[in-house]
């Protein structure tokens, strides 16, 4: 397993993150590769989901580590991998506070569903259907939408500026414009 570099907004090839991705077909050793190797550069990074754009492939391809028990977290982690994922039903609505490893030092307040169904394919081709409630649908309807060009901010209702206090604590301070990358790559 390698490493991989993280594609950031406010970096040369931050293009990627803004476009649809490609479906997946072929299910063979690249493909298994990529999923390891991404699952291995979240965990590094630290994160909680990945998507392959993140890492400047335009696949249909998603990584998210989640624990099943919030009371044993450490020990009680499932590794979901998705491969040509869709959201087929979703229920509720929620807003709540996202980071994203591709816009480092921003937050953002996003509304979300609160209860998705997913459909997918798994690392072998063998289609897989997910439900996921609160913040584990969170994490799977951001990272879906990073397969669609979609960021955080694009859907954002606030956005903060991640600063360090005095005190060593991270403080998430309201910025007033929220950040518009796909306009920002059209004036580039």
């Amino acid at each position: 397993m390698a490493l991989l570099e993280i594609v950031t907004v406010d970096g040369p090839d931050y293009e990627v993150l803004l476009k649809n991705t490609q479906r997946v077909r072929d299910f063979g050793p690249a493909l298994h590769k990529l999923l390891d190797d991404m699952l291995e550069t979240m965990r590094a990074a630290p994160g909680v989901g990945l998507a392959a754009p993140q890492v400047g492939v335009s696949q249909r391809v998603t990584v998210i580590e989640y624990p099943e028990d919030e009371d044993d977290p450490d020990n009680t982690k499932r590794v979901y991998e998705l491969i040509n994922p869709e959201i087929i039903k979703k229920r509720g609505a929620e807003v709540g506070q996202e980071g994203c490893l591709s816009i480092p030092g921003l937050a953002a307040d996003v509304e979300r569903a609160t209860h998705v169904v997913v459909k997918a394919q798994d690392r072998y081709g063998k289609e897989i259907r997910i439900k996921a409630y609160d913040w584990l649908a969170r994490i799977f309807q951001h990272e879906i939408d990073h397969l669609h060009g979609i960021l955080m901010t694009d859907k954002a209702q606030k956005v903060y500026r991640l600063v360090k206090a005095e005190d060593g604590e991270i403080d998430a301070v309201p910025i007033d414009e929220i950040p518009d990358f796909h306009r920002q790559a059209q004036v580039a």
